[in-house]
């Protein structure tokens, strides 16, 4: 790693910089307009959050908010999980433990910092991780293992789906930083008695790990606390979920990061409510105006992402769906599988409820909500089989109305690229145009922006989608 890199802590660093930008809109437009010279670094960033209005500043506030947890832990003498998005921070919220989780902290940093990740990124190979492994967790683990960021005291991670990357990068930070260990198993099916029972006694022993290396007990009241806190973004959630159905979406791309960064990172907390109720205020006052939440204000195709985002510097994938007049109605990472919406109907059995009458019934919920997130859901085994990714991106671009569908990941992502081109085959089949992003959505060396947005003007234009 470069001498420069070490100059400064990482967490500092990201969260200085993201408390500024949330801190921008305070002043008149005159003064943020003229804040933007001396930041020509962060100008672009900071201006595609500032533009969206109220959602966008509260996103900035949300991310900042998160940082500074994990800046103050020590202080409030809280303890710091490793964790990972595919693992609600819900419990340990309610144990008073800050979770960093890599992959929300990757993202940042990739669409934020000009230098990127790459150091962070290729220090991790430095110490034995293969460039192979997946780059979601091998940014802001770079700073962890170099000793750049706060330092963690143990590790509670999930199993997503089959990622062995994903679960591997935990493993390794665990034994090369000597902390304690714990890794939930995802459930091999859902809905069924025994594979339900026994993730609920995998989250109790999760529980027993966690008091043992916070020195908390887990909270009842509190917990109940947090998960009516769930019920109420879910709620909103699914409000969101049901205008983005609308024709034109009256929700703009931007607002689909938010949602599930928002989730990644505050799920329970009142953050991220307030993050919702921005959202939702945005959008209503679009489908009262009868306007398209894009700003060139015609939507002109609709895309559904079957995988995950692109994060490249200055959210420039966004802002190019912005630029197309192409709006976005989600990918696997913004859908939550709620009883409530819509798209769980077509798919019975998929969807989770929350029940807060009794310690027992709470740790169900949270087990059930935990076994519907990304990847945890949706990646689990063959592709094609009832209730997996084949059937829920078929279900959510029909109900969603999508024109066509792309896949994109990075060269980690072994599991999806072992299996992309007859998934994408089958999604040809039933009318949906398909494109496979050949990059990777955290590391732009792998092919850079410019190369990318080529391509994908080559897929809509060969189409002739646009």
């Amino acid at each position: 790693m470069r001498p420069e890199i070490r100059e400064y802590n990482y967490d500092w660093l990201m969260g200085s910089t993201l408390r500024a930008a949330a801190n921008l809109p305070r002043g008149t437009k005159k003064e943020t307009e003229l804040s933007y010279r001396y930041i020509p670094y962060f100008k672009n960033i900071g201006k595609s959050f500032v533009d969206a209005g109220d959602p966008g500043v509260e996103t900035l506030e949300l991310l900042a908010r998160y940082y500074e947890n994990i800046l103050a832990a020590r202080q409030q003498g809280k303890k710091i999980a490793a964790t990972t998005f595919c693992n609600s921070p819900v419990i340990l919220y309610a144990m008073d433990i800050v979770p960093v989780t890599f992959e929300i902290l990757t993202a940042i940093g990739a669409m934020v910092w000009k230098r990127g990740m790459f150091d962070y990124m290729d220090y991790c190979c430095e110490l034995g991780m293969p460039e192979t492994s997946c780059s979601s967790q091998r940014g802001a683990l770079g700073a962890v293992l170099g000793g750049l960021s706060e330092k963690i005291d143990f590790v509670i991670c999930d199993t997503p789906g089959v990622c062995d990357t994903n679960a591997n990068a935990f493993a390794f930070v665990s034994e090369y930083l000597d902390k304690p260990f714990f890794q939930l198993n995802y459930p091999s099916s859902l809905g069924d008695e025994r594979s339900q029972q026994y993730h609920i006694d995998d989250y109790k022993e999760m529980i027993k790990f966690a008091e043992l290396h916070s020195g908390n007990k887990l909270d009842y009241d509190r917990l109940a606390e947090v998960l009516l806190e769930v019920e109420k973004q879910d709620v909103m959630i699914a409000d969101l979920e049901d205008m983005l159905m609308l024709k034109p979406t009256p929700v703009p791309p931007l607002f689909s990061l938010a949602l599930y960064a928002g989730r990644f990172c505050f799920s329970g907390h009142k953050q991220y409510t307030m993050l919702l109720e921005s959202m939702i205020k945005t959008a209503k006052a679009n489908v009262v105006a009868g306007i398209t939440g894009l700003k060139n204000g015609v939507e002109k195709l609709r895309l559904f992402m079957c995988y995950i985002d692109h994060y490249t510097l200055d959210v420039n994938f966004f802002n190019y769906l912005e630029e197309r007049g192409i709006a976005s109605v989600g990918s696997i990472l913004t859908r939550n599988f709620r009883d409530n919406n819509d798209y769980v109907n077509e798919m019975p059995g998929s969807g989770y409820g929350i029940d807060t009458s009794t310690p027992e019934s709470m740790l169900d919920s949270i087990a059930q909500m935990n076994a519907r997130l990304p990847m945890v859901r949706s990646i689990r085994g063959p592709y094609d089989k009832k209730g997996m990714w084949l059937e829920e991106t078929l279900v959510c671009a029909k109900m969603y109305n999508a024109d066509c569908i792309i896949y994109n990941g990075t060269p980690g992502c072994r599991n999806t690229w072992g299996m992309v081109k007859p998934f994408t085959r089958d999604i040809e089949k039933h009318g949906y145009p398909c494109h496979i992003m050949n990059d990777d959505a955290f590391d732009d060396r792998v092919e850079s922006w410019e190369a990318t947005r080529e391509r994908l003007d080559e897929f809509f234009q060969i189409r002739g989608l646009l």
